[in-house]
């Protein structure tokens, strides 16, 4: 059960992450899946599943706590408890794909993260089963809600796009030191122009 100040906010929630999640499948299911050469498939692996999870935990919470009667701090703390075990199994996978370090220190910002939405979901959960009218542990829920949502959005835009949209990976386009575009689409484009001298060479008459 919740306050009539949160009346609005989690059917908002509920529609935005159905929706998103949606678009997140279709969107896997179209899009053009050749991924640059030195990218491993772990990579888009673990981006889909975060993003997968954040949606995820962002409905089931805003549409356990519309039901009446319910209190939203036992949803809050079982997708929390999930969606720390989906985080540290996302881990345990990078560290075992024996992958450049380049390509952990990314995804380790993405399980940071995470761990730390994830554990202040599991505290605000646990505030609300302690004092169900606590209005901090509700303000926090409702805030995590909308920051799941956002988290979700950049790792399916990672994922769709192949490109990360954080601030070092900004940064490193605007530096001309990302090296995640270096892939075969890049050396196929190359090939064409380094053909062209010999074609060109060869399209006179032969020599006597």
């Amino acid at each position: 059960m919740v306050s009539d100040d949160y009346s609005g906010l989690l059917p908002a929630v509920a529609e935005c992450a159905a929706t998103l999640t949606g678009l997140l499948f279709v969107a896997m299911t179209v899009a053009d899946r050749r991924s640059p050469a030195d990218r491993p498939v772990v990579i888009e692996q673990v981006r889909a599943t975060a993003s997968i999870v954040a949606f995820t935990n962002a409905l089931a919470v805003s549409l356990f706590g519309m039901v009446p009667g319910n209190n939203i701090g036992y949803p809050a703390l079982v997708l929390a408890i999930i969606g720390i075990f989906y985080t540290a199994a996302g881990a345990r996978s990078i560290f075992s794909s024996h992958i450049p370090r380049r390509h952990v220190l990314r995804q380790l910002q993405l399980i940071v993260a995470l761990l730390v939405v994830f554990a202040l979901e599991l505290a605000g959960g646990i505030g609300l089963l302690i004092n169900p009218r606590s209005i901090g542990a509700a303000e926090l829920i409702g805030n995590l809600l909308v920051a799941l949502l956002l988290v979700g959005i950049a790792r399916a835009w990672e994922l769709v796009g192949d490109r990360g949209t954080g601030p070092l990976a900004s940064i490193a386009v605007l530096t001309g030191h990302d090296h995640e575009s270096d892939g075969p689409s890049n050396m196929r484009a190359a090939k064409p122009h380094e053909a062209t001298g010999p074609l060109d060479d060869s399209s006179g008459p032969p020599s006597a």
